[in-house]
């Protein structure tokens, strides 16, 4: 029986095990971690983003510059597959009303335990708190070691230092979907640390993203901010522009300033005229400016969150450096697949998703190769 070795025990390790197990190779999958899944499991926390149920076309388009390589990926593994394969585990999804799928659980626990079920059923086997140090295991090996987002977890980006003496070509490692340092102020902070503002607009040279964000002790994150983060990353320190009220035009809104205000302060006008929240008004004064400013408002960003504190990490592996199976054009019979590759994209089921569907294309190139 042929001998595969996975190593990393997240999603896209995880999948490659399952589909190459089901062809019957023979699968041990390691990692330096005591248990397997622990990202997918941090990943749950507030409700597991499985995928995306937008038109694929878009949905292909959000991973930039990566799209292009991804594109065969996603189509031989795509959003409606994911779904299938969820459903499948007795993990039942739903499309939320921004269109992201989950399990109706939410959590990733009861996913994960079915999975491990399933993977164990199947005669995979797990070699724990084993830090793989570069050596070749097995017939064929499949690398899913991730980035370098939280490094406690288990993916630090050590196997950046394996593959360059190997002559594997990868980009730095950097981070992606994190936040950004602001300079509040001790009160400000004091007051306001753990808020969010709601249904907000974000600019930035030339473009923009809508939702929510948080303020911090140390600045700003949340979905609104990451579909920026990319681009702010490179500008490092820039200014950012928030529209507090993204729903008024700049006739309605200029129409709510212009009411009498009488003896109000200018709190309790804002307030009553506008519905803005403390944390709202009080972030015109962090920021130096007056109200005709709401829908405009400039927050300084000074340097972005470093990579072991994002969401998920730029960079990795080239493209350039695999063929179109993710083998290793320097290491043949070592395939790559998940974060550890260079691509990026927001949140929103896109990370999940490209997980997948690269450790599919890479499991099924084995099977290939190995006859199986």
């Amino acid at each position: 029986m042929k001998q595969v070795a996975v190593i990393g025990a997240g999603p896209a390790g995880l999948f490659a095990a399952e589909r190459l197990s089901a062809r019957g190779i023979a699968v041990t999958v390691h990692d330096r971690m005591p248990s397997a899944g622990r990202k997918l499991l941090m990943a749950g926390r507030g409700g597991l983003n499985l995928t995306h149920s937008e038109d694929f076309e878009r949905f292909v388009a959000r991973y930039g510059a990566a799209a292009d390589r991804l594109r065969p990926m996603l189509e031989a593994f795509p959003p409606s597959a994911l779904i299938d394969w969820a459903n499948g585990l007795e993990a039942e999804t739903f499309v939320g009303s921004s269109g992201r799928v989950f399990p109706k659980a939410m959590k990733a626990s009861p996913l994960l335990r079915a999975w491990l079920a399933r993977l164990r059923g199947q005669g995979v086997r797990f070699a724990l708190r084993h830090d793989w140090r570069g050596e070749m295991l097995g017939d064929a090996m499949l690398l899913a070691l991730g980035g370098a987002i939280w490094p406690r977890l288990g993916s630090d980006g050590g196997w950046r230092s394996v593959l360059s003496a190997r002559g594997v070509a990868a980009a730095p490692l950097k981070p992606s979907n994190m936040g950004f340092t602001v300079a509040w102020t001790d009160v400000f902070k004091a007051r306001f640390a753990g808020q969010p503002l709601k249904n907000v607009r974000l600019g930035f040279g030339g473009r923009e993203s809508r939702g929510d964000i948080v303020v911090t002790n140390y600045g700003i994150e949340g979905g609104a901010l990451y579909a920026l983060s990319a681009a702010l990353r490179e500008e490092m320190p820039a200014t950012v522009e928030i529209d507090l009220r993204p729903d008024l035009s700049e006739a309605q809104f200029a129409a709510k300033l212009a009411r009498p205000r009488g003896k109000e302060s200018l709190s309790n006008f804002l307030r009553k005229a506008l519905n803005l929240s403390p944390l709202a008004i009080n972030l015109l004064r962090e920021a130096g400016v007056g109200p005709e400013r709401l829908k405009a408002v400039p927050l300084a960003l000074t340097s972005a969150q470093p990579v072991a504190r994002a969401i998920s990490s730029a960079g990795g592996v080239s493209f350039d450096a695999v063929d179109e199976s993710l083998m290793l054009k320097a290491w043949p019979g070592v395939w790559v697949a998940g974060e550890m590759l260079d691509w990026e994209a927001p949140t929103g089921g896109y990370l999940l998703q490209a997980c997948f569907s690269t450790a599919a294309l890479a499991a099924d190139a084995i099977v290939r190769k190995l006859g199986a």
